[in-house]
C-alpha cells in the first residue's frame, strides 16, 4: 500500500488518472495531488472524497513511494532526480527521460520485464507510441518488423486542456457564424482543418512527434536498428490517436496468423469485419488498442507486408492508464524499494 503523489494533478491526464485509478481501485494508504503554486489550493474530487491541490516541493514528495509526474519535461527533469533519491519511483509521462539508457520505458504488456532494472524513474511512451508497439509486438510472434512507416490522426487532448478549448471554442464560432478567433495553441486554425505538424521541426524535416515514434518504438520493442517512418497529423477530434501503419517483414506473413497473434495480446482488441473498425469515438473511454482493417500491402513482394489501422484513447491508454499499470506492475514484481 504505497504512499502516492501526483504531480500535474490538475492537468487533462491528471484529471483521467484520478477516474482511472478509481476504476481500477489502485491501492494506496495516501494520496498527494501536487500541481504549481497557481493551482495550490484548488480542490479535487477522487470517489467521495475532496483533496485539497498542494503546491509541488520536496517536502510534499518526502514521503512518497510512489510518483506519478504529467507535467512539463522542466518539472519532470527538476523532481525525477530527487524522487529517486528518496528511494521512491517516478512514473514519468513526459519526454525528458524516455530516450536515457538508464530509463525504462515501459508499455507493461509488452516489456514490463525493463522494470527489473529501473533505478528510481521510469518513463511512459508518447501516446503514439503506445499503440503502435502493442501491435507490433503481438506480430513479432509471426515474425520479425523490418520496416514500419506510419501515419497518425492526433486528437487535441494530446496537446492538453488548452488545445480542446481552442478546438471548442472555434467550432462554436463556426456554429454562430462568427469569425474563428485567432489560435493560440497550434500555428493554424485548427477546426475544419488538419495540421501536418506535431510539435516543432527538426533539422531533417521530421517533427519532435515523429522522431520519438521512431526512436521510441525502437526502444520498447528492443530493435534499436527498426527503420521507422511517421508522419504526425493532428486532427478535429478532442480525444483519440488514430493510426494507418505500414509494416514489412523478415519473412512471408499469413493474415489469419496475425489475427490470432493480436487476439491473444493482452491490452488489444482486432475488429475482425470489413466495416467493423475501431473510431476515435468508439474507443473513447476505453483502456485498449483497437485494430482494424489489416490487409496485405501488395507493393511489397513475397506476401512479407502488412497494412492496419488502430486507434486509442490517449488520455487512457497513451497516459493515465499506462502510468498506473506500470504501478501495478511494479507492485507485482515487488520493484518499490520503499514500501
Amino acid at each position: 500500500m504505497p504512499n502516492v503523489a501526483v504531480i500535474g494533478a490538475t492537468g487533462a491526464v491528471g484529471d483521467v488518472f484520478l477516474r482511472v485509478a478509481a476504476e481500477r481501485e489502485f491501492p494506496f494508504t495516501q494520496l498527494k495531488l501536487l500541481a504549481t503554486a497557481r493551482s495550490a489550493g484548488k480542490q479535487l474530487q477522487y470517489r467521495d472524497q475532496s483533496i485539497t491541490v498542494e503546491e509541488t516541493s520536496e517536502a510534499a514528495l518526502a514521503d512518497a513511494d510512489i510518483v506519478f509526474c504529467s507535467a512539463t519535461a522542466e518539472a519532470s527533469k527538476l523532481w525525477g532526480p530527487i524522487v529517486a533519491a528518496n528511494g521512491a519511483v517516478m512514473i514519468d509521462d513526459g519526454s525528458a527521460f524516455r530516450m536515457q539508457a538508464n530509463v525504462p520505458l515501459v508499455v507493461p504488456e509488452v516489456n514490463g520485464a525493463d522494470l527489473e532494472w529501473h533505478e528510481g524513474i521510469v518513463s511512459i511512451p508518447n501516446c503514439t507510441t503506445t499503440p503502435l508497439a502493442l501491435a507490433l509486438h503481438a506480430m513479432t510472434s509471426v515474425a520479425t518488423p523490418v520496416r514500419v512507416t506510419a501515419s497518425t490522426y492526433q486528437a487535441v487532448t494530446g496537446s492538453g486542456a488548452a488545445a480542446a478549448a481552442e478546438l471548442a471554442e472555434q467550432i462554436q464560432a463556426i456554429g454562430r457564424g462568427e469569425p474563428v478567433p485567432a489560435p493560440t495553441v497550434y500555428p493554424q486554425q485548427i477546426a475544419m482543418n488538419v495540421i501536418p505538424q506535431v510539435d516543432d521541426f527538426d533539422e531533417d524535416g521530421y517533427t519532435k512527434e515523429e522522431i520519438k515514434m521512431r526512436n521510441e518504438t525502437r526502444k520498447i520493442l528492443h530493435l534499436p536498428e527498426l527503420p521507422v517512418a511517421t508522419t504526425c497529423v493532428r486532427v478535429p477530434t478532442m480525444i483519440g490517436h488514430a493510426e494507418t501503419v505500414h509494416a514489412e517483414f523478415d519473412r512471408p506473413v499469413d493474415l489469419g496468423a496475425l489475427h490470432e497473434a493480436l487476439r491473444n495480446q493482452p491490452g488489444i482488441k482486432v475488429s475482425e469485419g470489413l466495416e467493423d473498425y475501431p473510431t476515435p469515438l468508439s474507443s473513447e473511454g476505453d483502456d485498449l488498442t483497437h485494430v482494424g482493417r489489416l490487409r496485405p500491402d501488395p507493393t511489397v513482394p513475397d506476401g512479407r507486408g502488412i497494412v492496419f489501422w488502430c486507434v486509442s484513447d490517449n488520455l487512457r491508454k497513451g497516459a493515465a492508464t499506462n502510468a498506473i499499470q506500470i504501478a501495478e506492475e511494479l507492485i507485482s514484481r515487488k520493484l518499490l524499494k520503499r514500501s
